[in-house]
């Protein structure tokens, strides 16, 4: 059952909610618009806050609800409960739906963690939301919180060694997924964060 229901984790997270919400509101393929990434980032700068933030929490939920199945009706132990969390992030990663081209999973990451490691992830997402604020980079606070959160699990739950190895892949998947950024960060040109919808 445990196999299983890694596989339907990574199912879960290959819903690319991005690409149809946008399809369903517009007709148009968002992999077409803005940096062509079918998550909320993305969707809040071509489409506007509305869908942004729709892509944003079903992202999360389908994050929480993958890791919730897997401790309801599989096994609650750290090791399995990590893995299902992984094979989430993955699914939003490569989904097969969209031929293995999927967005940085940092919503997944964020709804998976905040089942396993819910106080840490707050205090990470305060320092998130302090960089954007500041900085005006939503990739600048994913990746500083990408890197801190494996830290933020071991200081403040202590928890079992296999959740703290599975922060610190996930958080370096993150910042993996974000090498893009990181080359447009350190040559000055990279998006800044914009509530207003974008015009073509």
């Amino acid at each position: 059952m445990t196999f299983l229901l890694l596989i339907a984790a990574y199912l879960i997270g290959g819903i690319p909610f991005g690409y149809v919400l946008v399809r369903w509101r517009t007709g148009e393929d968002v992999r077409t618009k803005g940096s062509g990434n079918i998550g909320a980032t993305n969707v809040l700068r071509s489409e506007g806050p509305g869908l942004g933030v729709a892509t944003l929490l079903l992202d999360i939920a389908k994050g929480w609800l993958s890791v919730w199945l897997m401790a309801r009706y599989g096994s609650d132990s750290a090791l399995w409960t990590s893995l299902a969390g992984h094979a989430v992030i993955i699914g939003h990663a490569f989904p097969a739906v969209l031929k293995f081209q999927g967005g940085k999973a940092v919503a997944s990451f964020v709804g998976a963690f905040a089942y396993l490691a819910p106080l840490p992830l707050a205090a990470i997402t305060i320092i998130f939301v302090a960089v954007v604020a500041v900085t005006r980079y939503i990739s600048l606070g994913s990746i500083i919180g990408a890197g801190l959160f494996p830290f933020a699990v071991w200081l403040i739950d202590h928890p079992d060694f296999k959740l703290v190895l599975a922060a610190l892949a996930g958080g370096l998947f993150i910042i993996w997924r974000h090498k893009g950024n990181i080359e447009r960060l350190l040559a000055g040109n990279e998006n800044v964060l914009k509530l207003s919808r974008k015009k073509s």
